[in-house]
């Protein structure tokens, strides 16, 4: 059962070891207990074509590990209900996470903040 999505910063953070923190909790997480929302890998995969982290070779080792979540028509009702007040990547990773009861883990609580009823967690400090 997926409790947790996982943004794309920390995704990252989480693939270039930035974080030993972060990397010792999804460790102590069962398989299948973490997803990538289709969002996030989105986001991610624009990055590492465009050069940035990770190289895409690492980024297809972390989605062996870390499945990616399609991005569905209850996420897209979600989607629609939220206040707009910055990214659009991150609305809609909040409005999937609400779509399937699940927990985003991010760095950016602040950016979430403005979401009601989103479970948010940041896994980067203990």
């Amino acid at each position: 059962m997926i409790r947790y999505l996982i943004d794309a910063d920390c995704a990252v953070y989480a693939m270039t070891a930035q974080f030993p923190a972060l990397g010792e909790r999804l460790s102590d997480c069962i398989p299948g207990e973490v997803a990538l929302s289709a969002v996030s890998f989105a986001e991610i995969a624009l990055g590492s074509e465009l050069g940035k982290p990770p190289p895409p070779d690492i980024l297809e080792a972390f989605v062996r590990a870390i499945p990616i979540l399609p991005f569905d028509e209850a996420a897209a009702r979600e989607y629609a209900r939220l206040p707009f007040k910055r990214a659009r990547f991150d609305r809609l990773l909040a409005a999937h996470a609400l779509s399937i009861g699940a927990t985003v883990i991010t760095n950016n609580k602040a950016d979430f903040a403005d979401v009601p009823g989103l479970m948010v967690e940041n896994w980067t400090q203990k």
